[in-house]
């Protein structure tokens, strides 16, 4: 199925509408001769009257054309003989007019859809809050604090970073039940990056991860990338389902199992007390080492189960970030762990990267002491608590069913209606400048065709709703007869 509308590519004697002028059209003249090999590395472009000839245009559009091909490294020009073909090859295309392939819907389509710069595009599954929704004020006013600030800190960061967030994060980790000091404590630029600090410092060749089915989908991009076999383990909205995580850590034995405890990208749900005590036993029977990533925590009304609260650092690596409540564009997340454990994470951090985002780690920390970012965060609950209700409605009103009710945060898991093809609903909805969230990019199984994660923050538009039911509409139609 192709999810994206594209133009085929153009022969040599064929240019595309996209040349909207006599010069774009000499330059993709050019352009598909050297793509199919007709000029080569090297050869020898046409003399700039026989190019004008042979396109019906002036002399001077062709000489126009033939610079701005230099300025762009796609040809050169030589005192006395003419222009030629630069020597770095192109991609070979033998077959110029075949349409270009739709992207696959893998675990980072939404991603790749949600940041492609199309004006005007909505986005109820994208994983991040709109930009009306930021502290904006707030935010230049920590950042003026941080540039008058006289022991500001414009160069590298210390290797575990800067203690002073380290110490306050100790507090915030408090309140959620967890005991951690500054040595348990390494700052990093996302919670993508402390995972893979993680898989880095203790995975090996032949290891396996345990995952959620759903997860977020980027754990399954990122653990790809790592060459590591993912286990999934069915979601249920207490937590993993017990049982199945017991028969599969006997038969697979993971290294690790990465986690949501509070407000579980996709589903939202939260994993239930008496859930945790028995996970951290199966752990422990199967020496399992638990990544707990609590990015979601401050949209929760009031924390619940914790797992490493309950386990105080032994087998739980606690990670967070602060990108999803103020702003992608505030790098700065943690990492707590066993104090022996730090060390090999810090060198691991200095090869890989040699520092963290020490701007962001101050910004984060003056929008922390001065208050402005606990009463951002309080103002967020309650305005994504209107925005979950309003979106529930309006899906319940196209058929829709949610898995669970959220008691906090952004995210909604619901059921198409009729055993419809998310992917399917999802393609027709780009047609249209919707990007939605198939479920299949959420389950390493592929085992949830037929739901959608939609972010309520991004859900305000009228247009998404009518665009999602002629989108369910035409896939029915669509649907061959049962």
């Amino acid at each position: 199925m192709s999810l994206t509308t594209t133009e085929p590519e153009n022969s040599a004697n064929q240019p595309s509408p996209a040349a909207t002028s006599r010069v774009g059209l000499v330059m993709e003249t050019v352009r598909g001769r050297m793509a199919t090999r007709s000029l080569a590395p090297g050869a020898r472009l046409p003399s700039i009257r026989q190019m004008a000839a042979g396109l019906g245009v002036s002399k001077s559009t062709v000489v126009e054309a033939y610079d701005r091909l230099v300025a762009e490294g796609e040809i050169s020009a030589r005192a006395g003989s003419g222009y030629f073909v630069s020597a770095r090859t192109r991609p070979l295309s033998l077959e110029p007019t075949r349409p270009a392939s739709a992207p696959e819907v893998d675990p980072l389509w939404i991603m790749r859809q949600s940041l492609e710069p199309t004006p005007g595009r909505l986005m109820p599954g994208c994983g991040w809050l709109p930009e009306d929704w930021m502290p904006e004020e707030a935010m230049q006013k920590a950042l003026r604090a941080v540039a008058r600030a006289p022991h500001n800190r414009m160069n590298y960061d210390e290797p575990a970073g800067l203690l002073a967030l380290r110490q306050h994060l100790t507090l915030r980790l408090a309140d959620r039940g967890i005991g951690a000091e500054p040595g348990n404590l390494i700052l990093t630029d996302s919670s993508t990056q402390a995972i893979d600090l993680i898989c880095r410092f203790l995975l090996q060749s032949g290891d396996c991860v345990m995952l959620d089915d759903p997860c977020y989908f980027n754990f399954q991009a990122l653990l790809r990338a790592h060459r590591v076999p993912v286990i999934a383990v069915p979601y249920t909205p207490a937590g993993p389902d017990l049982e199945a995580f017991a028969r599969l850590a006997a038969q697979h034995r993971p290294r690790l199992y990465i986690t949501n405890s509070a407000l579980h990208n996709p589903t939202g749900a939260s994993l239930a007390a008496t859930t945790a005590f028995r996970l951290l036993k199966l752990a422990e029977a199967h020496d399992i080492t638990i990544v707990e990533d609590d990015i979601f925590a401050d949209f929760e009304p009031e924390h619940g189960a914790r797992l490493a609260a309950f386990d105080g650092l032994e087998r739980v690596i606690h990670i967070g970030s602060f990108s999803k409540t103020l702003t992608a564009a505030t790098r700065c997340g943690y990492i707590a762990a066993r104090s022996e454990w730090i060390e090999g994470l810090v060198a691991l951090k200095l090869a890989t990267s040699f520092s963290n985002n020490a701007l962001s780690a101050q910004l984060v920390l003056a929008m922390l002491l001065d208050g402005s970012y606990r009463r951002h965060v309080e103002g967020l609950r309650s305005r994504l608590a209107d925005a979950r209700g309003l979106t529930a409605r309006r899906l319940a009103k196209l058929g829709l069913s949610l898995w669970t009710e959220p008691r906090g945060g952004m995210f909604l898991w619901a059921e198409l209606p009729d055993g419809l093809s998310s992917e399917a609903v999802a393609g027709k909805a780009l047609e249209e400048g919707v990007v939605l969230a198939p479920g299949s990019v959420f389950s390493p199984s592929g085992s949830a065709g037929s739901y959608l994660r939609f972010n309520a923050a991004q859900c305000s538009p009228p247009k998404i709703f009518e665009v999602l039911r002629r989108a369910c509409q035409a896939t029915a139609r669509a649907a061959p007869p049962v």
